[in-house]
């Protein structure tokens, strides 16, 4: 142990005598270590920790499988509908708990400011199966969820900031849609469920499931809006348990009512975990390789800084040496440097980790789950330490080796007056740059085809005009709002006011916000025709719609006309459809006066004429394909629906505001929420936005990914020619008796100047080669992350290759310049 003090005491001496190199040292593996950790502890918090409840891995989701509709999911996953929840909940026996939930919304008043809460219901189920506790008081009993109890569950997000962690909170009523519920208990702080993408849709608080009259229906049947979660029992697979679900699911489809007779579905279960990670798994796999390229390159200019250092003390190694050192001693010194430097960048890394967490969380994509989980913890901690040690190790034996594999004799006629550095050091360090030009070479390639694809997705013709357009969403509690009169006469109200603000042009409201990433799809039935042998259920996303929606929005119309205020309850059933559907069924034809009616042909349900035709619109991101869709006037709903529709329907009980005026989308903010509040004082507006931010978070997962890896590929880049400059400025230091002589012979400065030029861009030219080669290996890696372009786009592998040849030739250019500023005469006599 003494010794070991004593050789960490020398390496720290040695490394105060250069402080320019230990410095330059730290700073970049701080760089990359703490790049490295910060990516990790999010795939650490996302793919790799337990779900935050006991024993997760037995925790699966059931789900049925619709054969049939093309719903575009997973394996056609279509959720559960309300008889799958009894009858699963009933019969299959390879859970110790199951439940089914469904999201939803509350109006929250009675409690400061009246806000609009992210909700859930569930079956009692649900808690068992998670076997999370209350932090206060309970959850709610199976009893209590068949009885219609209302009664609540806090989050504690919820308790602390509306409630201002009331210590007597239970017990006491809130107005949940202006309905009194009795507070039972508060959840620990970090429980979440459903565990669902981003921050902005965390349930607040959950309510017995209590299935509603209109739930129990034949018709709701055909709803598979609806989730469930259970717990395997022990010694039960989740394959065993998916072939028992199997048995209940053929049970489920002989009781269906004869309007979805024809439908088939199969039961499926997999791992909640699954479910959760299973779209970001992908991006996160590739910027966790991203960063470590960086890294990775981080390490190899640590290990030419460390050659070049070893280079430089070959006499002093040499004459240790010949007195008599051990060269293995020398060695663990040389490591020893090298574990003093990366340790200290790995600490500073973790600090800049912490930091870029903090400011970067709220910027992550809100398509990633359980971000709230994301930090730094022990794990990310030793990972971080880890890396640090392992960089060390690596980076400082190889150049520590390199330095002695030679006898004493050739290390001091290498070191002599020949004028050139030893030729094996030389070697190793244009190894180290041309693998370093490859590997940026391969991260700035994925850069350029990202840049390229996000190019590509914002020149996608979105189908509408989102400047000048403001939005805001809106519910109508049931219990202010149980008539259909009622419901008619604040609509009515709002347009009437919302059009008298100065600067509207144009007002309507929607159920389906373009761009919003809504998915509301509906079966639907085309008169006359004959869908090919084998082929799905149609299937179209559907909009209701009040007012002058089309031009608040933008959306041109193609033939025919837009609804009117004749089109109303009682009226003609009328319809707009959009191109892609008019493409598909009606091709080369005149939609006007055709006929479409909703659900599948065994389904009583009218007819309603198409009036119009509209452009295709994006619905979720610019980069999704279009899809069929047509919009019905609200007043119509339940007309439209027929034998489907129940008693307690509403026809314009929610929806969304779009609103466009002649000033800027941000100033009408307050102005809605103003006109709102003053029709109904109680009544929360959400998601109050500007049309360009809906579609600007449309595009924030792809703008991520560019942006990141862009960052990845620059720090890379840079890296990369900071390597090709020290080596040659080094080479340019060692050859100065060499260049002194060219210069004493006749050689002119210009040619001093593309002797040096020449050398590095050997170098470059070597590294792209096998930096494309590389790129188009690595090229399936980022398939899944390209948009309308191919991932062996040659623009962009030129551009990257062009890029990488040009900065290195550039970072040449300075050694070049000061070879060719070398007085010959003062070069030679100082030799």
């Amino acid at each position: 142990m003494q010794k070991l003090r004593l050789d960490l005491r020398v390496a720290m001496r040695q490394l105060a005598k250069s402080p320019g190199f230990a410095i330059t040292a730290v700073l970049m593996l701080a760089f990359g270590i703490g790049a490295t950790t910060a990516i990790f502890s999010i795939v650490e918090a996302v793919l790799l920790r337990p779900l935050p409840f006991p024993d997760s891995e037995r925790l699966m989701v059931l789900s049925d499988r619709l054969e049939g509709v093309n719903v575009g999911t997973n394996g056609n996953e279509v959720g559960v509908t309300v008889p799958d929840i009894k009858a699963y909940t009933r019969e299959t026996q390879g859970f110790t708990a199951l439940g089914g939930y469904q999201g939803t919304g509350f109006e929250l008043s009675g409690a400061g400011e009246p806000a609009q809460l992210n909700a859930s219901r569930l079956t009692a189920g649900v808690f068992s199966a998670l076997g999370v506790q209350p932090q206060l008081g309970r959850v709610f009993t199976a009893d209590e969820d068949e009885h219609h109890q209302q009664v609540v569950v806090l989050s504690y997000g919820t308790w602390v900031s509306r409630f201002h962690r009331d210590a007597q909170i239970l017990g006491q009523k809130i107005l949940l849609d202006r309905k009194p519920y009795i507070v039972i208990g508060v959840m620990p702080r970090n429980f979440e469920f459903p565990l669902v993408a981003g921050q902005l849709n965390r349930s607040e608080l959950w309510v017995p499931m209590s299935f509603r009259p209109d739930e129990q229906v034949p018709v709701a049947a055909a709803n598979w809006s609806y989730q469930m979660v259970g717990r395997l029992k022990p010694g039960i697979s989740a394959k065993q348990a998916e072939s028992d679900a199997q048995t209940v699911a053929q049970e489920i489809m002989r009781g269906f009512p004869p309007m979805i007779a024809n439908l088939k579905i199969s039961a499926m279960v997999r791992p909640l975990r699954e479910d959760i990670t299973l779209q970001t798994r992908p991006l996160l796999r590739t910027l966790f390789l991203a960063v470590a390229v960086v890294l990775l390159i981080a390490c190899v200019n640590l290990a030419g800084l460390m050659l070049v250092r070893a280079t430089r003390q070959q006499r002093e190694v040499a004459v240790r040496l010949a007195l008599g050192a051990r060269a293995s001693a020398l060695l663990r010194q040389a490591i020893l440097e090298s574990l003093v430097l990366s340790l200290s960048g790995g600490v500073l890394g973790l600090t800049l980790a912490a930091v870029a967490l903090r400011v970067g969380k709220s910027m992550l994509p809100e398509s990633l789950p359980r971000i709230s989980e994301i930090g730094l913890n022990w794990s990310v901690v030793g990972f971080a330490l880890a890396l640090g040690v392992v960089t060390g190790l690596v980076c400082g034996i190889v150049p520590a080796i390199a330095a002695l594999r030679t006898n004493v004799n050739a290390n001091l006629k290498e070191g002599g007056r020949s004028g050139s550095e030893g030729g094996g050091h030389a070697r190793l360090r244009s190894t180290l740059v041309v693998a370093e030009i490859a590997i940026a070479l391969v991260l700035l390639a994925s850069s350029c085809l990202l840049l390229r694809s996000f190019e590509k997705m914002r020149s996608v013709d979105l189908g509408f005009r989102p400047e000048h357009v403001t939005t805001a969403a809106y519910g109508l509690p049931q219990k202010q709002y149980e008539k259909q009169s009622q419901v008619d006469t604040f609509n009515r109200e709002l347009l009437q006011r919302l059009n008298a603000l100065p600067g509207v042009t144009a007002l309507g409201t929607t159920t389906q916000l373009p761009a919003g990433g809504a998915n509301n799809n509906q079966t639907f039935v085309v008169e006359g025709y004959t869908p090919p042998k084998g082929a799905d259920l149609n299937l179209a996303t559907t909009s209701q719609v009040i007012g002058n929606f089309f031009p608040a929005m933008g959306i041109p119309l193609l033939r025919g006309r837009f609804f009117t205020e004749a089109d109303r309850h009682g009226a003609q059933l009328v319809i707009i459809v959009n191109h892609k559907l008019v493409q598909h069924f009606w091709p080369g034809q005149d939609p006007i006066g055709k006929r479409i009616r909703i659900g599948t042909p065994e389904m009583q349900t009218p007819w309603m004429t198409v009036v119009g035709e509209v452009g295709d619109v994006t619905l979720t991101s610019p980069d999704e394909p279009s899809k069929e869709q047509y919009y019905t006037p609200v007043d119509q709903g339940v007309d439209d629906a027929g034998a489907l529709a129940q008693p307690t329907d509403l026809n314009g009980n929610y929806g969304i505001i779009v609103l466009r005026s002649l000033l800027p989308a941000e100033q009408m903010e307050n102005a809605l929420r103003a006109t709102v509040r003053s029709i109904d004082p109680l009544l929360p507006l959400t998601q109050v936005q500007t049309m360009e931010h809906v579609v600007s978070q449309s595009e924030a997962p792809r703008r991520f990914n560019t942006v990141l890896i862009g960052s990845f590929a620059f720090a890379a880049v840079v890296l990369a020619v900071l390597g090709i400059y020290s080596v040659i400025a080094f080479s340019v230091a060692s050859r100065v008796q060499e260049m002194a002589i060219r210069m004493a012979l006749g050689s002119q400065r210009g040619a001093i100047i593309q002797l040096v030029l020449r050398s590095g861009a050997k170098l470059a030219v070597v590294g792209c080669v096998i930096g494309l080669g590389g790129a188009a290996a690595a090229s399936g890696l980022m398939r899944s992350l390209l948009f309308d372009v191919s991932p062996y786009d040659p623009l962009a592998m030129s551009a990257a290759a062009a890029g990488v040849l040009l900065l290195s030739v550039a970072a040449s250019a300075l050694p070049a310049l000061r070879a060719a500023s070398i007085d010959p005469m003062r070069a030679l006599r100082g030799e």
